[in-house]
């Protein structure tokens, strides 16, 4: 068993996990709504939660409402923090060029990670110790082009 939580929460549905160990407990809609091809909503979820000074709690996509749907969250993941006490609410966006895509109230929409945090310290320095990767970004490690079939 791993170590959990006590999380004080206000909620006519409160979050749960689908699976034994699962990291997301499921967030579900607290009203309907309809969103078009590429509309985003604001969608409440009822839940107020209180969480312990050290932890935080982040809003992540469910996949299948992404895979199936093209539902996913447009500040993922949202952050939630210890001292936030309002209602937690998802921005959905139907990537879905098409179809629209309907949430029901009680719909599974998004899943929430509870996670303990750590403030950094920021210590101003002249200049920063070297690294293997050094200053190399994106695609630094590998990413094989589809045109050149090289490395950028």
């Amino acid at each position: 068993m791993t170590d959990s939580a006590d999380v004080p929460i206000i909620a006519p549905q409160p979050p749960s996990y689908a699976h034994p160990f699962d990291a997301g407990a499921d967030l579900v809609a607290d009203e309907s709504v309809t969103l078009q091809p590429g509309q985003r909503a604001l969608v409440g979820t009822g839940v107020s939660i209180a969480l312990p000074e050290g932890f935080a709690a982040f809003v992540v996509p469910r996949s299948g409402l992404a895979a199936k749907h093209g539902i996913t969250i447009v500040n993922s993941p949202g952050t939630i923090d210890a001292g936030y006490r309002g209602e937690i609410k998802v921005i959905l966006l139907n990537t879905d060029a098409t179809e629209e895509y309907r949430v029901e109230r009680g719909d599974r929409i998004a899943q929430m990670i509870v996670m303990p945090i750590t403030q950094a310290r920021f210590v101003p320095v002249d200049e920063l110790p070297d690294s293997t990767r050094g200053a190399s970004g994106f695609g630094s490690t590998g990413y094989q082009s589809r045109q050149t079939g090289a490395d950028s």
